[in-house]
């Protein structure tokens, strides 16, 4: 018996057999802590978060063993880390190369870097670019200022196009705007603090109208919801953060009224500045585009397909436009964003608040011409 086992066991070398007994080691410890008695038990949110801190090389490394194919894809200077880093790791939960793992646990308010950005495009795009949601005392989100753009701006639409497709009288996409107040600071002279780019009509709603022209041009029928939810927290006597419960209603009203919508889009503004909301292609200033997908409801793997999918078009079509895709749990904001209420529900930040009308106009169109070729590639695929 022995004779037949070694020629197997010489196939793994040294080093990958530990790591291979050390992940066995870890699979026969999860399968104690799962059997036993429910009072003693580990939930399985502890046991994810601490499986994760696991590099992923290891995984790979492992499948390489029975497939070469899968290390043939290994760059050639990626090193395996070592077993003590993993060990570390695990018993700790510190990630030597992320000081996150540390100071988040420490420092108040820092633990809201504790989370990623998905299929990110360029070299810029790491914690330090998550999307900030500007959360200002309603009474400033209300307040009168001044606003100044141009008058052609709005005039600028991309010219009629022929299309051989439409939805006709159908409506299949909602648009609407939660924090629809949220401004941008190249409009309103003398405001300087990011916390105050607010404006009742030169705002993120404007956008949303782009949006929604452009669309129709396209042969998709949109509907753009102009409800100011900045007047009706206050007319309610709510504050800032339930912007979402009273959008909700919107939504609600629209599905109930239209059984023709397919797609809802919240648009918004980030509160990032210039440096890390714009891009230029072929010589244009656009405004960068980044997906959130609220994650604390169950069916949020269907919101993620379809931004994934969005998310690589856009970088087919117009690459580093957008900023990827953001998933967030409810630990710190909404964390469903009224998403649940569809899969194919997804809040949008475009630009932020050092963006102009112009910039942001053009990422709208773009925007446009990407989700058209993806929304009749569907309608093929749904009606051969």
């Amino acid at each position: 018996m022995k004779k037949n086992i070694k020629p197997f066991i010489q196939v793994f070398s040294r080093r990958s057999g530990l790591y291979l007994a050390s992940i066995l080691v870890l699979f026969l410890m999860i399968g104690i802590l799962t059997t036993v008695q429910p009072a003693y038990r580990f939930s399985s949110t502890i046991l994810s978060d601490w499986t994760r801190n696991i590099d992923e090389l290891v995984f790979y490394n492992m499948l390489g063993m029975e497939n070469r194919a899968y290390k043939s894809s290994f760059p050639d200077d990626e090193e395996l880390p070592k077993l003590s880093n993993i060990f570390f790791q695990l018993a700790t939960n510190i990630q030597p190369s992320d000081p996150r793992s540390l100071l988040g646990n420490e420092l108040p308010g820092f633990s809201i870097y504790d989370s990623q950005i998905l299929m990110a495009s360029g070299d810029d795009n790491h914690f330090t670019s998550f999307p900030i949601e500007s959360n200002p005392p309603l009474e400033e989100v209300l307040k009168d200022r001044e606003a100044v753009v141009e008058e052609d701006v709005d005039e600028e639409l991309p010219p009629e196009e022929d299309v051989e497709q439409t939805t006709g009288d159908r409506d299949v996409v909602f648009l609407y705007t939660t924090h629809n107040r949220e401004s941008f600071l190249p409009h309103l002279p003398g405001v300087e603090d990011p916390n105050s780019a607010m404006h009742a009509e030169i705002n993120i709603s404007k956008v949303s109208e782009r949006l929604g022209q452009s669309l129709e041009r396209k042969g998709i029928g949109t509907y753009v919801d102009k409800t100011d939810f900045g007047q009706q927290l206050n007319e309610q006597g709510k504050k800032y953060h339930q912007s979402y419960e009273v959008s909700r209603e919107a939504v609600e009203t629209a599905f109930s009224g239209n059984k023709d919508i397919q797609y809802v889009f919240d648009l918004h503004r980030d509160a990032l500045r210039r440096d890390k909301t714009t891009i230029e292609i072929d010589g244009e200033s656009y405004a960068k585009l980044i997906f959130v997908v609220g994650t604390a409801h169950a069916n949020y793997e269907e919101n993620m397909k379809t931004a994934t999918e969005l998310n690589a078009l856009i970088e087919e079509k117009y690459p580093g436009l957008s900023r990827g895709i953001y998933p967030k749990d409810g630990s710190n904001g909404n964390g469903v964003y009224n998403q649940d209420v569809s899969g194919n529900a997804l809040l949008i930040e475009f630009g932020g608040v050092d963006n102009t009308m112009e910039e942001l106009y053009r990422s709208a169109d773009a925007l446009a011409e990407v989700f058209s070729e993806y929304y009749w590639d569907a309608e093929e695929v749904s009606n051969p």
